[in-house]
C-alpha cells in the first residue's frame, strides 16, 4: 500500500471525531464520567482463599449475631470452631451437638450437614459486569444466600 494512501474501510470507520469498532463507537477523547473496569484486579480477587475468609469473617457476625437474639437463660449456644482446611457453625445444647462444616477445597467450597453429607458445593463466577459471585445449586448467589442455605436449619430449627 502506497504511504498516505488508506484503505476505502479506513475511511468508511472514521465519521466525525469518532472511530467505528463493530457495532459501537467509540469517542476519540477519553470521557472522565465513564468507569474503567480494572478487570484483573478484580478477576485476582475472585478467588475461593479469598472468598472462603470472608465467608468464615461473615458467619462469624452471623453467629455472633444470632447468640445475642436468644432468650435468657437459653440452654443452647452457637458457636465457630476452625480446624485444617474447614470452619464449622455448631450448636451446643443439652444432650445436643450440631454443625454445618464449610470445607476448602481446590476447586470449590464444600458445605456440610450436620449428618456430613454435602448439602451443596460452592464456586465461583467472575460476571461480566465485573462482579465475583457464588454460584450454588446451579445459581449465581449473594454470600448472605449461600449463608443461610448452609445455616438457616441449624440456627434457626427448634430442637
Amino acid at each position: 500500500m502506497a504511504e498516505g494512501v488508506r484503505p476505502s474501510w479506513f475511511a468508511a470507520c472514521k465519521m466525525r471525531g469518532k472511530t467505528q469498532f463493530g457495532d459501537e463507537s467509540v469517542s476519540d477523547k477519553p470521557e472522565k464520567d465513564k468507569l474503567k473496569m480494572d478487570w484483573v484486579a478484580g478477576r485476582s480477587a475472585c478467588s475461593l482463599p479469598r472468598v472462603y475468609k470472608t465467608l468464615k469473617l461473615e458467619v462469624e457476625e452471623d453467629v455472633r449475631t444470632r447468640n445475642a437474639l436468644r432468650p435468657d437463660n437459653s440452654p443452647y449456644e452457637f458457636s465457630v470452631v476452625e480446624k485444617d482446611n474447614q470452619f464449622e457453625v455448631v450448636l451446643e445444647a443439652k444432650g445436643l451437638r450440631k454443625s454445618v462444616a464449610f470445607c476448602y477445597e481446590e476447586h470449590a467450597i464444600i458445605v456440610l450437614d450436620p449428618s456430613g453429607n454435602q448439602m451443596f458445593e460452592v464456586t465461583l463466577t467472575f460476571t461480566d459486569d465485573g462482579k465475583c459471585r457464588m454460584k450454588a445449586k446451579e445459581e449465581n448467589r449473594e454470600s448472605w444466600q449461600v449463608r443461610r442455605m448452609a445455616l438457616e436449619d441449624l440456627l434457626f430449627r427448634t430442637y
